[in-house]
C-alpha cells in the first residue's frame, strides 16, 4: 500500500511506512558502524520537500540532519540518546507539510 505520509529506510534495506516513535527507536537502535550506518525518513516520491537522517558517528553517538526545503530549514546536531532522537524526530515530522493530508475543521461553538 505504501506510506500515507513518509517512510523510514535504513542502509540494510529495512523499511517502515509511517513509522511511530517506537518504530524509529527500533530502527535507530539497530544501527551499527559497519553495514547499517544510517536511517533516512522522507515522504515518498520524487524530489521530497524534506528529509531527516540519523547516522552513526565514528566517535560514538549519532548525527541528525533535518532538512526542509519549503521552510528553508537545515539543522545538523549530534545526540547519544536514541530515546531523545526518536521523540524529537517524531515531533519534527509532525510539523511538516503533507499536501495529501486531509484537513480537519474545528466546529464552531
Amino acid at each position: 500500500m505504501g506510506a500515507h505520509y513518509y517512510g523510514a529506510d535504513s542502509e540494510d534495506g529495512d523499511r517502515i511506512d509511517d513509522p511511530s516513535e517506537d518504530a524509529l527507536f527500533m530502527m535507530i537502535s539497530d544501527l551499527n558502524d559497519s553495514d547499517n550506518t544510517f536511517v533516512v525518513v522522507q515522504p515518498d516520491g520524487e524530489d521530497p520537500p524534506w528529509f531527516a537522517s540519523v547516522t552513526v558517528r565514528d566517535d560514538g553517538g549519532y548525527e541528525i540532519v533535518l532538512r526542509d526545503n519549503v521552510r528553508g530549514e537545515h539543522d545538523v546536531t549530534t545526540e547519544t540518546s536514541v530515546d531523545d532522537i526518536a521523540r524529537d524526530l517524531t515531533i519534527w515530522m509532525a510539523c511538516r507539510d503533507f499536501p495529501e493530508r486531509p484537513t480537519t475543521q474545528v466546529a464552531e461553538l
